[in-house]
């Protein structure tokens, strides 16, 4: 596979940080950064593990839930969708207010809608809860195993869930019964590819699985030395981006790939990539390492740029705006920063 490798410039790794330093706003939040988005007027939002989620360069508090925030989307109109362990879906903007409560049962897993019909959806336990854009409830959709991951198609038609032995795909305007992808093993994870062409999930056994669509044809990508806790394909969709190797997997999903083609693999530095976000625009991947380091790479022309360096703790949280302009990310140790790429 051909491998870029990042360089260590000679002046030492304090290098590594010269765009963080020159761009970035950083905090220190004294928790772990669960999750990372952008709220639709473009603000920067981190949930944390002591329960609040922080808005903003300025990293402002708001007290989200009794326990850790597990789980933040974009809201459909304005702020965030949050999700906790104290069993509370939660709307986030200069405060917190509940949308529903669901007892005991943890709010794993949220996505967002926000086109012509909002949606929302939170992964409770074995369930999906749909709502409109304003919170109030559609429907329920139930599963047979644990949610372990939700996304929206492109047009906010269709719904793909990811659980033990498979992936369903649900219509959000009816009631029909799923169409159910199987596939024996425990699925961790979705995405949907762009032009909804393919669905793909991540697994506990360092692998992933996919099928086309509409065919259904199945699709295996394996070899990886860690799991995959994170993947996407990028703005054209030709590439699927993916953690879990000491550098960015990707797989072409053109020319007949993914199947019978070699995967590429960029930026290689010291650990295992840990989390990865697509440019929604470019063919662009930011990739956050388990040591810290994280670098942003231009697929198409090879490059490497690093954003910041080692030691802060593993990237736990990566996530572009929906212009590019910003980039957030957090860490394990409650690292935050949101870097500015405008001028």
């Amino acid at each position: 596979m051909p491998v870029i490798v990042l360089m260590r410039h000679k002046h030492g790794m304090e290098d590594l940080d010269k765009l963080l330093e020159s761009r970035g706003q950083t905090a220190q939040l004294g928790a772990y950064v669960t999750a990372a988005c952008f709220s639709p007027q473009g603000q920067a939002g981190f949930a944390l593990g002591d329960g609040t989620v922080r808005r903003g360069g300025n990293f402002i508090p708001i007290s989200a839930h009794n326990g850790a925030t597990l789980s933040l989307s974009p809201h459909p109109k304005t702020g965030f969708i949050a999700g906790g362990d104290d069993g509370r879906l939660m709307h986030v903007a200069e405060e917190a207010s509940e949308i529903a409560k669901f007892g005991s049962k943890w709010v794993g897993h949220t996505t967002t809608f926000a086109g012509k019909t909002p949606l929302i959806a939170a992964a409770v336990g074995k369930t999906v809860h749909l709502f409109t854009g304003n919170g109030e409830k559609l429907r329920e959709l139930t599963h047979n195993a644990t949610v372990s991951g939700l996304t929206f198609d492109a047009k906010g038609k269709r719904l793909a869930t990811s659980h033990y032995n498979g992936a369903s795909l649900w219509f959000t305007s009816s009631n029909s019964a799923p169409r159910v992808l199987e596939w024996k093993g425990s699925h961790t994870g979705i995405v949907m590819h762009p032009k909804d062409e393919a669905i793909v999930t991540s697994m506990q056994e360092n692998a992933l699985h996919g099928w086309t669509l509409p065919e259904g044809k199945h699709m295996r990508m394996s070899g990886y030395p860690a799991k995959t806790e994170s993947l996407g394909f990028t703005k054209s969709g030709r590439w699927l981006a993916t953690a879990g190797a000491e550098s960015v997997v990707l797989w072409p999903f053109f020319g007949g790939g993914p199947m019978g083609k070699a995967p590429t693999e960029l930026g290689m530095g010291d650990g295992i990539v840990r989390r990865i976000a697509c440019h929604p625009d470019h063919e662009v991947v930011a990739a956050g390492f388990d040591t810290g380091l994280t670098l942003l790479i231009h697929i198409n022309q090879g490059q490497i740029l690093p954003l910041c360096g080692p030691g802060r703790g593993a990237i736990t949280a990566l996530a572009w705006s929906s212009t590019g302009s910003h980039l957030a990310l957090g860490t394990e140790t409650g690292f935050a920063a949101l870097v500015d790429f405008t001028g």
